[in-house]
């Protein structure tokens, strides 16, 4: 799978996938979704009143990388549990150099703005910004089955091995990280109770 210096529009594909399902595991929100981690991160009521108040200008996207950094200590310690954990890929974890040009993408999408009709500008919303599956974003309505038949169409063919540690992923990982994301996205239904990386090895 090739890493280094992805296009924008690949990135773009990853993060959105990454944001949300770190905002769909959240547990700590009114009404609890998924449940994979312990935080409330997103929700208008709960932690994302608490990043608006901390970063008015960029609320949205801190909320979400809150979620996502929760995903990334989850993913962590189950890939602490495999062997040779460095020669897995999952969604959240793609080696040393995407995972930094994803962190700078990040950086760049907060900064971005767009004119308005008055002469002022405004940032771009997580929303406007990333590809998100159709009719599914962080923040929107929660509905596990939707959620679930949304990352099977991902990915259509896309099978694993459901191992101790957690889900291999058929076949050899692809030279297109966006691809790969899919299908590792794809393999994270059935969703379960607790996370279960869908990986490949490398």
């Amino acid at each position: 799978m090739s890493t280094h210096l992805v296009s924008t529009a690949t990135a773009d594909h990853i993060l959105a996938l990454q944001f949300l399902v770190g905002w769909a595991g959240e547990g700590h929100c009114e009404p609890s979704r998924l449940g994979w981690w312990r935080t409330d991160a997103v929700d208008e009521m709960g932690g994302g009143d608490f990043f608006r108040r901390l970063a008015p200008r960029t609320h949205a996207w801190a909320s979400l990388e809150a979620a996502r950094r929760a995903a990334m200590l989850a993913d962590r310690k189950a890939r602490s549990l495999m062997a040779d954990p460095d020669g897995v890929r999952t969604l959240f974890f793609w080696g040393f150099d995407l995972d930094e040009q994803l962190i700078e993408r990040i950086r760049d999408l907060k900064m971005d703005e767009k004119d308005l009709e008055d002469g002022g500008v405004q940032r771009l919303a997580p929303t406007a910004a990333l590809p998100f599956p159709e009719g599914l974003h962080p923040g929107g309505e929660f509905d596990r089955q939707r959620l679930e038949a949304a990352f099977r169409a991902l990915s259509p063919g896309a099978g694993f091995q459901a191992l101790s540690t957690g889900r291999q992923v058929k076949g050899a990982c692809p030279e297109d990280p966006a691809q790969a994301a899919r299908m590792l996205a794809a393999c994270l239904a059935p969703l379960g109770t607790e996370y279960i990386p869908p990986f490949f090895r490398l």
